[in-house]
């Protein structure tokens, strides 16, 4: 059973952060393009809800792909806990009260993603994995 998990953790590493992407790049294409809910504001670029709609977009991507997992993983779980200080703990304590679970659980995944890396299925592994190849040399 243990050559099990051995084998599985960094394709389900890749899965979490596949999912996880997927779900959070939702939120920019709501903010940017009203896609797949409505927006809730007008999109300006220039306010914090235009940056996280851009860093959720475009961060959510890469993530995706698994293309600078780390750094941008770093990001957005940065983005995600000044979202929670400034958008929902305000608002009290407890997540399922202020409406924060989601930028709190981002946040944590983000910061796991940061640390372990894109998984077994990531363009990043893929790089490592090959260096020379000739669509990833200068």
């Amino acid at each position: 059973m243990e050559n099990f998990f051995i084998a599985w953790q960094p394709r389900v590493l890749s899965i979490l952060r596949i999912v996880t992407a997927f779900m959070f790049m939702q939120h920019g294409g709501q903010k940017l393009f009203g896609y797949p809910a409505p927006q809730r504001n007008e999109f300006d670029l220039f306010t914090l809800s235009g940056v996280a709609g851009v860093l959720e977009l475009v961060g959510g991507f890469l993530i995706l792909i698994g293309l600078f997992t780390r750094p941008v993983a770093f990001i957005l779980s940065g983005q995600m806990a000044v979202a929670y200080f400034i958008a929902h703990s305000p608002q009290g304590f407890w997540p399922l009260l202020n409406n924060g679970e989601l930028a709190a659980l981002f946040s944590f995944i983000f910061l796991y993603l940061f640390v372990a890396g894109g998984g077994a299925w990531s363009v990043d592994n893929l790089v490592k994995r090959n260096p020379q190849h000739p669509l990833l040399s200068r």
